[in-house]
């Protein structure tokens, strides 16, 4: 048996360490995937597969695959290699992250991983969008393996045409999702004409900027609306008429997001479904046209 002593100083040493420790490491609990970014997903700076044993957190897992300092006692990045959080000019940037897509209420240290889940961490200017609750980056998470050990269906809502439908359809069962109808542990995937989905909640907030939204594009107009898109200051960068398309990421609260598969008209919508895939890859958001293949937002 261990003195209680000898089991209060080891248990002191583990919480002033900075990824924390176990009293073990624990069961074998599968591989994650870590990716480190920039600019909203614009530049990779490192993606690779690690295995994890049931005492790791988010921060020991960066901790043991990157160089990186901390600060608030231990808790909070300040830099991953090398690239530290800094401000300038009144512009913010520092480093967030993200579990299967979902911004996490937790720090890094008491986030405790499973099998599957994808971390990405990116370096960011903050200052038009303080919170980024949902992005599309992780897919197919978090249709897969859900967030903080849940694991959430998918309620799939389309108004689309037939074929539109059957290719996002397709697209999310394939990746491995679970289509039942509406519940509270269901993500709402909402595909439609904007102007035949613009009421529906969360989606009306694609109306509204990132500092709402969390998004860096949104409609503007009724009768023939835009897709406006915006750069990472939060500022018009160009808008997309006929045709334009957007995949996004909504989460208002402690529940699954809402995935809106949304466009200016039919060939928007079409050209958004088909990009359900690997071109949502470390990126917000991505808005399309016919021909333009995936356009990330917020825009360089």
């Amino acid at each position: 048996m261990i003195p209680v002593r000898l089991l209060a100083a080891a248990l002191a040493l583990c919480a002033s360490a900075v990824a924390g420790c176990g009293l073990g490491p624990g069961k074998d609990e599968g591989d994650i995937e870590l990716t480190v970014t920039r600019d909203y997903g614009n530049r990779v700076m490192l993606q690779k597969s690690d295995s994890i044993r049931e005492s790791d957190t988010v921060i020991r897992v960066l901790d043991r695959n990157a160089d990186i300092s901390t600060r608030y006692g231990g808790g909070f990045i300040q830099s991953i290699d090398g690239l530290s959080g800094s401000q300038s000019g009144g512009r913010r940037s520092d480093w967030f992250f993200y579990v299967n897509g979902i911004e996490s209420p937790v720090g890094s240290a008491q986030y405790d991983l499973s099998g599957g889940d994808r971390i990405w961490w990116d370096y960011r200017d903050w200052t038009a969008a303080m919170r980024v609750p949902a992005v599309v980056g992780s897919w197919p998470e978090p249709f897969v393996h859900g967030f903080e050990g849940n694991h959430w269906t998918t309620h799939f809502d389309c108004t689309a045409a037939d074929a539109t439908c059957s290719t996002a359809r397709g697209r999310l069962q394939s990746s491995g999702a679970t289509l039942t109808g509406p519940g509270t542990n269901a993500i709402d995937t909402v595909v439609g004409v904007w102007n035949s989905i613009r009421r529906h909640a969360p989606a009306d907030l694609l109306t509204q900027g990132p500092e709402d939204s969390g998004v860096f594009a949104r409609f503007v107009g009724t009768k023939k609306p835009l897709l406006e898109l915006l750069n990472d200051e939060g500022q018009p960068a160009g808008s997309i008429g006929k045709g334009g398309g957007l995949i996004a990421a909504l989460r208002t609260g402690d529940g699954p997001p809402t995935w809106v598969v949304t466009g200016t008209d039919a060939k928007g919508v079409a050209a958004a479904a088909s990009l359900l895939g690997d071109p949502l890859r470390n990126r917000y958001a991505v808005a399309t046209q016919p021909g333009a293949g995936p356009i990330g937002v917020p825009v360089p």
